[in-house]
């Protein structure tokens, strides 16, 4: 039999309390499971601190461990839900962009169904008299620009999902567009 494909997941759930952030990624991992597809959540990586450690090198430590985690993967979902602010999470963003840019495909879920623009003011000009891009994109043109460039799909939810940054309908359409590529 062969080995499934292994899927990052990346997205905000990282910083939800352990006990929340455990149920959405065993709903993830189920779904794809169905799809013969095995998820990988950037927790998923064994670190152990010291109280000798300082939190600089811990936090350089947790990112070259995501960054193996995300070499050994061969395609990412993301969630791109709105998370503090008018965008999606900038590690979240960052994942995504690591992905593309090693040529694997990227697939994302925004449970927010405004445009960019529109989260951001709805206007020409923010606060300062800075412009606002208007390209009617869920988020920066460069996330969805660089997702479609990948030959995956951005899904947005119609209604919102049983958590306010998850849906495991929206989820699961990203898991089928995946794995019928």
């Amino acid at each position: 039999m062969a080995t499934p494909k292994r899927i990052y997941l990346a997205g905000p759930e990282v910083f939800f309390p352990a006990e929340e952030h455990q149920a959405i990624v065993a709903e993830k991992k189920r779904l794809l499971l169905e799809y013969g597809l095995e998820g990988v959540d950037p927790l998923d990586s064994e670190l152990a601190s010291s109280d000798s450690e300082t939190k600089f090198r811990l936090g350089h430590r947790i990112y070259r461990a995501n960054r193996e985690l995300m070499d050994s993967c061969d395609a990412i979902i993301a969630n791109l839900t709105p998370f503090r602010g008018i965008s999606a999470d900038p590690g979240t963003v960052f994942e995504v962009g690591y992905m593309i840019g090693q040529g694997k495909r990227a697939f994302g879920f925004t449970l927010d169904n405004r445009y960019y623009r529109e989260r951001a003011g709805g206007t020409d000009l923010d606060g300062l008299g800075y412009s606002i891009e208007d390209f009617e994109m869920s988020d920066n043109l460069m996330i969805e620009g660089g997702i479609y460039g990948s030959a995956g799909l951005l899904f947005v939810a119609d209604q919102p999902g049983e958590h306010h940054f998850f849906s495991a309908e929206l989820f699961r359409r990203c898991v089928e567009a995946l794995a019928s590529a």
